[in-house]
């Protein structure tokens, strides 16, 4: 059974680099966002007035930078799955390229 790919050999190598950049990007994030990095304190989603609704509490800011960190976990294994299917394009587009010469 042979398949066709979807996108072209530069397409499919740069979306599987982009791709694992994503992957390290994210996942460096994820970890930096778990251990409550100070430095990543104005990316955290604050509502306006919010912290001050929950009377400034660090229980409220722990929970944010978790949020945080799971959403760039999320993102990173959404990363993987799109590096996977761009790595498995670039080798039907190797193997066709093969094939034809």
């Amino acid at each position: 059974m042979v398949s066709c790919p979807v996108c072209g050999p530069k397409c499919s190598i740069c979306c599987t680099v982009i791709s694992l950049w994503g992957i390290i990007m994210l996942t460096l994030m994820g970890v930096f966002y778990q251990i409550h990095s100070p430095g990543l304190f104005e990316d955290i989603p604050l509502a306006e007035g919010d912290w001050e609704h929950h009377n400034y509490t660090i229980s409220y800011i722990h929970e944010k930078y978790e949020q945080a960190a799971v959403n760039c976990f999320i993102a990173a294994g959404i990363y993987v799955f799109f590096f996977f299917f761009s790595f498995y394009q670039q080798c039907l587009n190797s193997r066709s390229n093969y094939e034809t010469n």
